[in-house]
């Protein structure tokens, strides 16, 4: 099963050029799909709809989409009547196989007044997966901030793991005649976490190594893929300014559950990717 996580931001790539086909190329082969910056009437690509347009290219996929910015500025038509033409920014799951329930978890921010700060949030997914059922989250956090990002992490955390205990979008279920979804404690976190290894943020998403046996397998901390298999992320890039190319950095992960790090294989960047100033990071677990 191969997953991929690619921040597309809304489709504008390094040359400054809106191109919807380029990332589809990219993202060919993939069973799981993780999508952040994904629009709906965003003025910087035109006002398209990237949410249609990407379940029209990802036919054989199952699709989810949620947006924690939601706004519309009161545009009205040459009638006067409301449009209903609403800015959505937003995350996005495909998956080769049915997403039973999903839900928007929306993160904690803070009030700006000199920079725009977006309301964030992690898209969960129910996959009925060949491993089994399996949580797949589509994460995006802060990008200016330090201490938003370790709010926004400890409540993701928070939520991730309290799963098996509170239920996903629905539990008792039989109630309204639905079959119960099943409730699985493994989980995999992919998307733009906008933290560098080794910072704060890091060591609070995958604990602190001992300073004897290292980083230990343990139930509450996610594992990071790239430290299971190839490289680690010291070093490696996963954005970098289109206007400074030595402005880069590996912000973006893939993190699975302990109890499913043993079943992953592989584990890489596609450097080459050019539809964003992010690239796709990919893994793969049997």
């Amino acid at each position: 099963m191969k997953c991929v996580t690619y921040n597309i931001q809304y489709g504008i790539g390094r040359d400054d050029r809106y191109d919807l086909d380029r990332i589809v190329k990219s993202l060919e082969g993939a069973d799981i799909i993780a999508l952040q910056e994904v629009t709906r009437n965003f003025p910087r690509n035109g006002g398209g709809d990237m949410v249609a347009g990407l379940a029209a290219a990802f036919p054989d996929h199952f699709h989810v989409f949620a947006a924690p910015l939601d706004i519309d500025l009161g545009a009205r038509g040459s009638d006067g009547r409301p449009l209903n033409a609403r800015l959505q920014f937003g995350n996005m799951l495909l998956s080769r196989w049915p997403i039973a329930s999903s839900r928007n978890l929306l993160l904690p921010r803070s009030r700006t007044f000199e920079r725009g700060n977006l309301q964030r949030g992690a898209l969960e997914g129910l996959v009925l997966s060949p491993l089994g059922p399996v949580r797949f989250y589509c994460v995006h956090l802060d990008h200016v901030s330090h201490d938003e990002r370790m709010m926004q992490l400890r409540h993701l955390k928070e939520r991730v793991l309290a799963y098996p205990l509170e239920g996903g979008s629905i539990t008792g279920a039989r109630e309204f005649g639905f079959p119960e979804p099943p409730c699985p404690e493994e989980f995999v976190l992919m998307g733009d976490f906008n933290m560098r290894p080794g910072r704060p943020e890091y060591e609070l998403m995958v604990g602190e190594p001992d300073s004897v046996y290292g980083r230990r397998l343990v139930a509450h901390n996610p594992v990071d893929v790239s430290r299971l298999v190839g490289d680690p992320p010291e070093g490696s890039t996963t954005w970098l300014d289109p206007k400074d190319a030595s402005k880069r950095a590996r912000l973006d992960y893939c993190f699975v559950s302990a109890s499913l790090a043993h079943k992953v294989k592989a584990a890489w960047i596609d450097a080459d990717a050019a539809g964003s100033d992010h690239q796709p990071v990919w893994f793969e677990i049997e």
